[in-house]
């Protein structure tokens, strides 16, 4: 039978503790290895939006000094997950350790480090924008890359950026965080913000001026050492709004990637980086403009092409890799009276051809079925005009048509 272990969590009481000797109460094969259970622990299970922590656990057998020697060579397991089972924390290993075993667990801390300044400038974030805007955060993730936080009502782009100015100025006051368990009487008098109703010992985290929050989670001691809070996206979702946040380190590696981006753009347009901005209006500008003409040059070169073809021709077929269906729809058009047979073919032979055909002596439905199941195409439309797509190459497609008596180019 499983018996139950309660496990006391020593990140609770000091979440810079890296290393910590325990007792193994129980080792049961489980799922990509071993679930073990230890009468105390360092390490933060996943809950409340964060991730577990990561790390070894050593065993020493024959003693529990942990002094490398041949007679007690220390086994080690890698801790690659923890979880929360009602009041245990089992630790998913590579490994098994005998049960009654002393060990010695060491943390990730690089890992455990990002999280505590992610869910430290989380509370900063969610405590100012529900404060000032009247809403609640109803989820919260951290992932490798970002942190997302969810908000149940939306929000404007002027707001969330007065939130960011408000929090980078918490981390700048370096004020102390305080992470405690209040008794009944002081809990009862404390408006603290929780997603959910909470019974028994209710922990509170606390950010002088930011935020008051029920939370389970590993913090810093104080604000200065969370770093930079960059909101970088934000979306609909649900009836609320999705923000996507950089926090400490990976808001420095994304001030730093832009910031080189930004001098290559300055360097490629001659401007000063503060002039980028509108030196790419500009360029828009000009871009839009060459456009124009280029299509109107484009318009004039199709209405040529079209004339140059004489009246009473039986068949005209034409490949034209820069040309756009529409484009190709106008020439078709313009075609309809000189030519007893139009196919145009817009593309190449890597990435396929898009069709036009047009015919008033054919029966164009027919002929682009036809077509289609001969070369791998799809596509269709009314008479006198049908379009679509193949994939084959010009000589495959040329072969066809000279197949069904079309070979006039």
């Amino acid at each position: 039978m499983d018996l139950f272990y309660g496990t006391r969590r020593l990140y609770e009481e000091d979440a810079y503790r890296t290393e910590f000797t325990a007792r193994v109460q129980s080792c049961r094969p489980g799922e990509g290895g071993y679930r073990i259970v230890l009468d105390e622990t360092a390490f933060y299970p996943e809950g409340g939006g964060q991730p577990c922590d990561w790390g070894t656990l050593e065993a020493a057998h024959g003693g529990t000094d942990f002094r490398r020697n041949p007679e007690t060579a220390p086994q080690f397991v890698r801790v690659w997950d923890v979880q929360d089972r009602e009041g245990r924390v089992e630790h998913f290993t590579d490994g098994p350790l005998e049960p009654g075993e002393t060990v010695r667990g060491r943390i990730d801390w690089k890992r455990r480090l990002t999280h505590m300044r992610e869910h430290s400038g989380e509370h900063i974030l969610s405590g100012i924008l529900c404060k000032r805007y009247d809403c609640s955060n109803i989820g919260f993730h951290m992932g490798k890359e970002f942190v997302t936080v969810d908000f149940s009502r939306l929000l404007t782009q002027e707001q969330i950026r007065e939130a960011e100015r408000l929090a980078n100025e918490k981390v700048m006051e370096n004020v102390e965080i305080r992470a405690e368990y209040p008794d009944e009487a002081t809990l009862a008098q404390t408006a603290y913000r929780s997603k959910k109703e909470l019974e028994g010992p209710v922990r509170i985290v606390t950010v002088p001026g930011a935020d008051c929050c029920a939370c389970c989670g590993t913090h810093v001691k104080r604000t200065g050492e969370i770093g930079p809070i960059r909101v970088i996206g934000s979306e609909h979702y649900k009836s609320g709004i999705r923000l996507t946040v950089l926090i400490g380190e990976k808001a420095l590696a994304d001030y730093a990637q832009k910031s080189d981006s930004a001098a290559k753009i300055s360097a490629l347009l001659s401007v000063r980086p503060d002039q980028t901005a509108a030196a790419v209006e500009k360029l828009l500008e000009e871009r839009n403009a060459l456009k124009l003409e280029y299509g109107a040059l484009k318009l004039r070169m199709l209405e040529e092409k079209a004339d140059a073809v004489p009246t009473g021709q039986k068949a005209y077929v034409l490949f034209e890799a820069g040309l756009s269906v529409t484009e190709a729809r106008k020439l078709a058009d313009r075609l309809q009276d000189k030519t007893g047979f139009t196919a145009i073919f817009c593309g190449d032979d890597e990435s396929g051809y898009r069709y036009v055909i047009l015919s008033k002596e054919r029966d164009v439905t027919a002929f682009g079925k036809a077509l289609n199941e001969a070369l791998g195409g799809r596509g269709g439309g009314k008479a006198p005009m049908i379009q679509g797509s193949v994939a084959a190459s010009r000589r495959e497609i040329e072969a066809y048509l000279r197949r069904q008596g079309i070979d006039r180019t």
